[in-house]
């Protein structure tokens, strides 16, 4: 059986090496596929541009996605997310830094299924990001067929 795939929509490195490692300790052993700008993150769900090619049929468990990305930010990305019937379902959290109400209104009018603040404490993060796992990844029954 194929290991569901997260992908993780992250510009700041640091930021990525801190998701990495909390998914780690968490014991999420998922295969994770790193984009670190908006147009990165759309070739790879619609097997487009560098991901040309690429099987589309098999696609993210989960997308954590950061709002503040280059080229295209994270509110564009979800948008294009839900506009697509390939894409329209599938789970998105925003992990972000952003505490923005209007952040936070305009991503859930967009369709996004969760919005987490970053903790600036790795604890807190790491335990965050276990309960994400937990959730989205054993608990959660997603469509048929997805």
């Amino acid at each position: 059986m194929q290991n569901k795939i997260i992908l993780l929509v992250e510009d700041n490195p640091d930021d990525e090496t801190l998701t990495l490692r909390a998914l780690g300790k968490s014991k999420i052993l998922n295969d994770i596929v790193v984009a670190r700008d908006g147009v990165e993150a759309l070739d790879y769900l619609f097997g487009t541009g560098a991901h040309a090619g690429r099987d589309t049929s098999i696609q993210p468990q989960l997308i954590l996605l950061d709002l503040k990305l280059p080229k295209i930010d994270g509110l564009e990305v979800l948008k294009r997310l839900r506009a697509d019937p390939r894409t329209a379902l599938l789970p998105v959290t925003i992990l972000t830094t952003s505490n923005e109400e209007r952040d936070i209104i305009t991503s859930y009018q967009l369709g996004v299924n969760s919005y987490i603040r970053k903790p600036v404490d790795f604890d807190s993060f790491i335990e965050a990001v276990r309960q994400l796992g937990l959730y989205w990844l054993v608990l959660n029954t997603p469509p048929t067929g997805f």
